[in-house]
């Protein structure tokens, strides 16, 4: 199975339920304009955010990893679609020609590997996602190297491809579920007995880790406030 191309397959069908037919031309089927790359820096402030950087607070706290995996999955929503918009407006072809380039791409063969890298301290972590946040404002347009870049924060922060394809079918499934339970119009409830929903969907698959995409949303269905 080919896991970049389900993942890519999967996000341009959330985007076409969420944002309408066309999407790809910039704006929402409600006319809202859309910025991928605007999305990918704020999630990859988020993830900097999740070490303990600042010199005046917490400054003997560890790194949340387990939140940093979901930003690093939250960016790969964002690039996907990037890419996917890239290559339908600039006629590049088709989602397979997608997956192909990807896997062709510096550092993937690393990126498939289940063996951790070694260790970087915190800050070497955070300037990998400052250097993608550099080509989102100096390189503009070039996919090719936010893919790669990105694939190397995946590697160097150890979330390589089968967690990450795994934890991204579960964000996948969890941003259906806000779609169908009101996050657009701003009713979804996000905190669930004191959890974020996020906390919730990877608790599910740490401990069901063969569950399948309907089987999780009907467990965030019955772990949803009701009320």
């Amino acid at each position: 199975m080919n896991k970049i191309l389900q993942m890519l397959e999967l996000q341009q069908k959330l985007n076409d339920a969420t944002n309408g037919l066309d999407w790809e031309k910039g704006f929402t089927k409600n006319g809202k304009r859309i910025d991928w790359r605007r999305c990918i820096y704020l999630e990859a402030a988020e993830l900097i955010e999740s070490y303990p950087w600042k010199h005046w607070k917490n400054i003997d706290a560890s790194p949340d990893y387990e939140n940093i995996k979901i930003e690093i999955v939250d960016i790969w929503h964002f690039i996907m679609s990037e890419a996917l918009r890239i290559y339908k407006i600039e006629e590049r072809g088709s989602i397979e020609d997608i997956a192909r380039a990807v896997s062709s791409m510096e550092g993937f063969e690393e990126f498939t590997k289940e063996e951790k890298s070694e260790k970087l301290d915190n800050y070497e972590e955070i300037a990998l996602v400052e250097d993608m946040i550099r080509l989102l404002f100096c390189d503009k347009d070039n996919i090719d190297a936010l893919v790669i870049s990105f694939l190397t924060i995946a590697s160097k922060l150890n979330l390589k491809l089968p967690e990450l394809y795994k934890l991204y079918i579960g964000k996948n499934i969890l941003n259906k579920f806000r779609q169908e339970h009101g996050y657009k119009e701003g009713t979804y409830i996000k905190i669930w007995n004191e959890k974020e929903d996020n906390v919730v969907m990877q608790r599910v698959l740490n401990e069901q880790s063969e569950i399948t995409p309907d089987a999780l949303y009907d467990v965030l269905e019955e772990a949803y406030p009701k009320g």
